[in-house]
């Protein structure tokens, strides 16, 4: 008798950046996703469907069975909700890593050189 193992999908979110300029706190993040994550429709039913939300000290990871088919795009719609409730969703973005994760990085702001000269 050989037992399979379940496949799950882990998706990262990394707060590094702000959270190193204490603009950002992760706990706060951690139980927003934490209450916010819909499956089936619903909310708060996280533990019943084994997904399971873990941080470490800048970066969260959501980790779900595959046969979920959790959705990567909910965790950026979430985050982009958590920036806009924090008043910070004018500084930072929420810009795809790679496959599997999500970086929260500063817009990147010139110093206006390319204004048109006035005569």
């Amino acid at each position: 008798m050989v037992k399979s193992k379940k496949s799950t999908t882990k998706f990262v979110i990394d707060c590094t950046q702000p959270v190193d300029d204490k603009v950002l706190d992760v706990a706060l993040f951690e139980k927003y996703l934490h209450d916010k994550i819909k499956i089936g429709g619903k909310t708060g039913a996280l533990a019943a469907n084994n997904v399971v939300i873990t941080r470490d000290r800048t970066k969260l990871t959501v980790s779900s069975p595959a046969e979920l088919k959790f959705s990567k795009r909910q965790l950026k719609y979430l985050s982009k909700r958590y920036l806009k409730k924090q008043e910070l969703r004018d500084y930072l973005r929420v810009v795809a890593a790679s496959k599997n994760s999500y970086e929260m990085r500063y817009f990147s702001i010139t110093g206006g050189g390319d204004e048109a000269d006035e005569e």
